[in-house]
């Protein structure tokens, strides 16, 4: 290892909680549900690309400043519902509410989290800085298992920013009385996680289990979370 580290900051979604197979099993239920077949909704898992995608924008738009949160949380659902000729705004309603107390109680990891936060336990102070909503964020901690293993969560709300700003990380030093030389950021978006650790100065690790190409130059890069076991 070429720092000492003390202090490791995880990405959450993505990157210790398996959030696109919870977030499936969270939709499959509300497909069910709210027997959206009956709408003439056939293939599910063309829904959940549609969620996907509208997710995906709808994040960062709520990234960049241009909307709020609660628009973010209902409207993912109506423009799904849109590619499907569905224009109901009650029901997009009905189904942020419901996803949203369903989905942080889904329990998946992924594939050696479990592992690596047991290696880690004991040698470090291990953290989280996540753009997720405060309350949502611990519940999937609380109901996945793995709060124990972390000293602070830091979010979007309580930092008053967002990953990929200089200031959220800022913030997670102070509040974890921690210095640059001695910390780490370990996480799955390039973009988010990695250039926003790089433009505040720290060390990263980039988990890219799809081995996206890239141009950016994290301190580590490793496809399974296990293979980060060798470098902490």
């Amino acid at each position: 290892m070429a720092k000492q580290y003390q202090h490791l900051f995880f990405d959450l979604d993505h990157t210790l909680w398996d959030f696109d197979k919870n977030s499936e099993a969270t939709l499959s239920k509300l497909y069910e549900e709210y027997q959206l077949k009956s709408l003439g909704i056939d293939d599910f898992q063309a829904l959940f690309r549609s969620y996907n995608v509208h997710n995906d924008k709808l994040w960062t738009r709520y990234r960049n400043g241009y909307i709020k949160r609660d628009e973010l949380r209902w409207k993912r659902m109506w423009l799904m519902l849109l590619d499907f000729k569905v224009a109901d705004t009650s029901l997009a309603h009905e189904l942020s509410t419901a996803y949203l107390e369903i989905l942080p109680t889904q329990t998946l990891l992924v594939p050696h989290a479990k592992e690596l936060l047991e290696h880690c336990k004991g040698r470090y102070e291990m953290h989280l800085i996540t753009n997720g909503f405060e309350t949502t964020q611990r519940l999937k901690l609380q109901y996945s298992g793995i709060a124990r293993y972390f000293t602070h969560l830091i979010t979007s709300e309580k930092s008053n920013s967002m990953k990929p700003h200089r200031e959220i990380f800022e913030f997670a030093l102070n509040a974890a009385g921690a210095e640059v030389a001695h910390s780490i950021m370990i996480g799955d978006a390039v973009e988010i996680d990695i250039m926003g650790a790089i433009n505040a100065g720290w060390d990263s690790a980039y988990y890219n289990p799809h081995k996206v190409q890239h141009n950016h130059k994290p301190t580590y890069e490793v496809s399974h979370l296990k293979e980060l076991m060798s470098v902490l």
